[in-house]
C-alpha cells in the first residue's frame, strides 16, 4: 500500500521548530548581508512578498488561513540566489517556485518537490547569464564570471580552506560562510529539527566518490576536502536535502536519498554543463522520495479494485 506523509511523519514541521530552523536560516542572512551588502536585503524582501501574495491569493481561492510554515520557502529562496541579483529575477524565481512548487500540489505539506528548489532551477535554465555568471567578489568588490565550485572541477582553482569556510569567496548568498552552515547544521541536528542520516550520508558520499578518484590522478581529480567546501553542497544538505515534506519517511529510506543525492551531485559536478549539482540532485531525489519509501513495500488492493479486475477478466474471456 503506497504510505502517504501524515501529521504524525511530519512533527518537526511544528510552528516552534519551523521558527527555530528560519531563526538558523536568519543568522545566514545576516551573514549574508555583513558579506555582499544590502542588496542581499532587497532580495530577502522581494522574495518575501512575492511569495505571500501568491499564498495569500491561493488561501483566498481555497478559503483556508495561510500555513504558519509559508515563511520559510522564500528565506531559503533568497539565499540561494546570487547576491547581486535584481529584484525582477527575484520575482519571477520566488513566483515560480511558490506558485509552481507548493501551491499547485495544494499547499504545504503537500508538495512533491521542494518550492525554493524549484524556482532556483526554473532561474539557472531560463536566466543562465544572471544566475552563472555574475558573482560578487567579496574581497575584490569585483562581479566576474567564475566561483570556487566552476573552478575546482576545471582549473584557476586558488582558494584556501579559510577562504571557503568563511565566506571570502563569490557565490550565492547563503552558501559562503560555510563554518557557520557547519555549525548551526549541527544545532539543528542536536535539536531533532533536522535528521542527520541525510546530511551525513550526502556529504559522506561525496567525499568518499571524490577521494577514491583523488586517490586515482591527483592532478586531474579535486580534492576531497575541497569537493565539501565549495559549491552549496554544505548548505544543500543541511537545509534543502532534510526537508522533512520532501525527503522519505524511512530511517533506512533517507540513507539511500543522501547516497543518491551524493552520486548525482559528483557525477553533474564533475560530467556536465552546469558546474554544480546540488539543485539538480534534490530535485531529482525529490521524485524517487515515495519510489524509496514504499520500496518493497506489500501493494494491498481494495475490494473495488479485486472487483473491476474479475469484471475486466470476464469481460475479456466472454466477449
Amino acid at each position: 500500500m503506497v504510505e502517504a506523509k501524515t501529521s504524525s511523519h511530519l512533527d518537526v514541521l511544528t510552528q516552534k521548530n519551523l521558527l527555530i530552523f528560519t531563526g538558523a536560516l536568519g543568522l545566514l542572512s545576516i551573514g549574508a548581508m555583513i558579506i555582499f551588502g544590502l542588496n542581499v536585503l532587497l532580495i530577502l524582501a522581494v522574495s518575501y512578498v512575492t511569495a505571500y501574495i501568491v499564498e495569500h491569493a491561493f488561501s483566498k481561492v481555497r478559503k483556508r488561513p495561510i500555513n504558519h510554515g509559508w515563511f520559510v520557502t522564500p528565506m531559503v529562496f533568497a539565499l540561494l540566489m546570487p547576491p547581486t541579483s535584481p529584484w525582477w529575477l527575484v520575482m519571477i524565481g520566488s513566483f515560480f517556485g511558490v506558485f509552481f512548487g507548493k501551491a499547485v500540489f495544494g499547499g504545504f505539506g503537500k508538495n512533491v518537490f521542494n518550492p525554493a528548489v524549484v524556482g532556483i532551477l526554473f532561474l539557472t535554465i531560463s536566466f543562465p547569464d544572471k544566475m552563472l555568471t555574475e558573482w560578487l567578489n567579496p574581497v575584490t568588490g569585483m562581479i566576474g564570471g567564475s566561483t570556487p565550485i566552476s573552478t575546482l572541477y576545471r582549473s584557476g582553482f586558488n582558494y584556501t580552506v579559510t577562504d571557503l569556510l568563511f565566506g571570502m569567496v563569490p557565490g550565492t548568498a547563503g552558501e559562503t560562510i560555510r563554518i557557520a552552515i557547519l555549525l548551526i547544521g549541527i544545532v539543528l541536528i542536536a535539536l531533532k529539527i533536522v535528521d542527520w542520516r541525510i546530511p551525513l550520508t550526502y556529504i559522506g558520499t561525496v567525499f568518499a566518490i571524490s577521494l577514491v578518484f583523488w586517490l586515482v590522478d591527483k592532478n586531474a581529480n579535486a580534492n576531497p576536502v575541497y569537493a565539501l567546501l565549495v559549491g552549496n553542497l554544505l548548505f544543500g544538505a543541511f537545509f534543502l536535502a532534510t526537508d522533512p515534506v520532501t525527503a522519505p519517511i524511512r530511517p533506512w529510506g533517507r540513507v539511500i536519498y543522501g547516497v543518491g543525492l551524493g552520486i548525482i551531485t559528483i557525477v553533474i559536478r564533475m560530467y556536465a554543463g552546469f558546474p554544480e549539482g546540488v539543485i539538480f540532485a534534490i530535485i531529482l531525489m525529490n521524485a524517487t522520495s515515495g519510489l524509496i519509501d514504499n520500496w518493497k513495500q506489500p501493494v494491498e488492493e481494495t475490494q473495488e479494485e479485486v472487483e473491476a479486475w474479475e469484471t475486466t477478466i470476464k469481460w475479456f474471456f466472454l466477449y
